[in-house]
């Protein structure tokens, strides 16, 4: 199973996993499983020649609705700008730990 396809401009990942990049596991605090998936999402980016700006939805599955706030430091480093933001979901991960996945355009 691929991490994204790519078709046209059109990028669509596939669930991305939280686990730690040297792949030792899933981190048990949130804070650091938010961390790796901001990590992975930035490299399939760069792998596909696109990067953050060309994200236009990212989903967020959480153990805890609670647990947005962690979420929030890394979104608002990633994207500063309110005007410019992606769309974002959050829900409830029925994996017990933080997954993602994104849509992005990527225009040449």
């Amino acid at each position: 199973i691929p991490a994204a396809a790519r078709v046209g401009p059109l990028l669509v990942s596939s669930v991305v996993s939280s686990r730690n990049p040297d792949g030792s596991g899933v981190p048990d605090d949130v804070e650091s499983q938010i961390a790796n998936l901001f990590h992975h999402v930035g490299e399939i980016l760069r792998e596909a020649g696109a990067d953050w700006d060309h994200i236009a939805r990212l989903t967020f599955y959480l153990p805890s609705l609670e647990q947005r706030a962690e979420l929030n430091k890394p979104w608002l480093e990633h994207f500063p700008d309110p005007a410019t933001r992606p769309a974002r979901h959050t829900q409830l991960s029925s994996a017990g730990y933080a997954q993602c996945e994104f849509i992005a355009y990527v225009h040449d």
